[in-house]
């Protein structure tokens, strides 16, 4: 079959002309692990068009055009950023127990996602189990597949049925993400043009409320930091924290605490949204209409604000309100069972990283459309999609990666890591994958403790 390129779609989706691809080198291809999926090219091709949208933005500031080199081995374990995260040279352990796969009554496996202690009791609840895998599996074996996946939505839990490809081929929310575009990026409202703040980095100046968990939404943050933006990160007191990734994604950011259900904490955020740039949120479709944060909303508070919005499942179809990561999603669509006995993930998280970094994408094409046209603008991507686009761009074969190793070169991957200094001890991780020629990637911040900063965006930096 012919091979997609995937740099390519994204050029496409950004509305760029092909000849910026000149300016773009990506070496390597797939294999790179033992993956029958190419996700050292649709990575490859994220974290280029990334860098191509920071250059853009430079020139737009009067700089001069640069290069961009992207290796695809190193994207590929880009698309598994925090396992390689050590505190003072540890991974420090995972103490959730309840997540995982469990075999039901008819013979099928559910996935059920308890990373977080409200989505774990929410699923225990539904079963009527103890708050032990014993417990929760015992339950599990009492339930039909299909009948348990509806009781969780039901009950505001978290999980799916396990299924083969073709079985997720055959659902109307399968259809559903098909006819959606891969990135969105439209109009929603009118503004005055906006020139981009001044700064030796093309995203200096640039403020970014960061209002997402896990990886994918933190990841887009990340990303924008890394050329210059300011991000601050917002969560809530109360709610549970990602653990190991929150230390590698929130590299670069400020972090507060701001709980939008209070009256005068909601006037704090509408206060930073108007003095903001992009609003990243990874809320259901909807979630924050009722707080008058809708995309319309905000485009009424804050012309010209850039609303970035990642679902799940789309924000069409049957299935847009319900939970989803991207574990959940790998199950649903058949990512996690390949003609096995037993489903298993994959060794990367690459619907989770590939939507976070097609979200940063799409957020510095539609800051580039801010300050040529202006206009208030939205960039959708879902989870679901995301999968779907790396099914479009074939399958390899299996003896092309079956004999692959699962991991680089200890030399080589040393290459790409990194030691930041932290409020939680010295960090390793990967650096920027990306390599532009005038304006390198960089982080100015390390990671701290979520509700760190008061709510307030910093004075705007016009050097460094």
């Amino acid at each position: 079959m012919t091979v997609r390129n995937p740099f390519v779609d994204l050029i496409d989706a950004a509305g760029y002309q092909h000849s910026d691809v000149k300016a773009v080198q990506i070496m390597g291809d797939d294999p790179v692990l033992p993956l029958r999926y190419r996700i050292a090219s649709t990575g490859a091709a994220a974290i280029a068009a990334n860098g191509l949208a920071a250059a853009e933005l430079w020139k737009l500031k009067g700089g001069a055009p640069q290069t961009i080199e992207v290796d695809a081995r190193h994207a590929a374990v880009a698309m598994r950023s925090s396992h390689y995260l050590q505190v003072d040279g540890a991974r420090p352990p995972n103490a959730e127990k309840l997540t995982g796969f469990y075999p039901t009554q008819d013979g099928r496996w559910v996935y059920l996602h308890c990373n977080f202690s409200n989505l774990s009791a929410r699923n225990c609840a539904v079963l009527a189990a103890d708050d032990t895998r014993e417990s929760v599996a015992k339950r599990v074996r009492e339930w039909e597949g299909a009948e348990l996946e509806e009781a969780i939505f039901a009950g505001g839990g978290c999980g799916a049925l396990v299924r083969s490809e073709s079985e997720w081929d055959a659902l109307p929310q399968k259809r559903a993400v098909e006819a959606l575009p891969l990135l969105e990026i439209v109009k929603i409202g009118e503004s005055e043009r906006e020139p981009l703040p001044e700064g030796a980095r093309p995203l200096s100046g640039i403020r970014v409320l960061d209002l997402t968990r896990v990886l994918a939404g933190p990841t887009c943050a990340r990303t924008l930091a890394e050329h210059g933006a300011d991000v601050l990160r917002v969560n809530r007191v109360d709610l549970p924290d990602s653990g190991l990734s929150d230390l590698d994604t929130g590299i670069g950011k400020l972090a507060t605490y701001i709980d939008f259900r209070n009256a005068q904490q909601a006037t704090t955020l509408r206060d930073l949204i108007r003095d903001a740039d992009v609003f990243s949120q990874a809320y259901r479709p909807g979630a924050l209409a009722a707080y008058g944060m809708s995309p319309e909303k905000l485009a009424t508070l804050r012309p010209g604000i850039v609303v970035v919005s990642l679902s799940a499942w789309g924000h069409t179809g049957p299935w847009k309100d319900r939970r989803g990561y991207d574990t959940v999603v790998q199950a649903a669509n058949g990512m996690a069972w390949q003609d096995s006995e037993r489903p298993q993930f994959l060794p990367v998280s690459a619907q989770d990283y590939l939507a976070g970094y097609l979200m940063s994408f799409g957020a510095m094409v539609a800051l580039d459309r801010r300050t040529r046209e202006g206009g208030t603008w939205l960039v959708r991507v879902s989870l679901a999609r995301v999968g779907h686009w790396i099914r479009q761009q074939g399958l390899l074969r299996n003896h092309e990666y079956v004999d692959q190793p699962n991991e680089l070169d200890r030399l080589e991957l040393e290459r790409i890591l990194m030691s930041t200094e932290s409020f939680a001890g010295r960090l390793t991780h990967l650096g920027p994958i990306a390599r532009l020629s005038a304006t390198p990637g960089r982080w100015d911040r390390p990671p701290v403790a979520h509700g760190t900063h008061a709510p307030e965006w910093p004075t705007r930096r016009t050097r460094g």
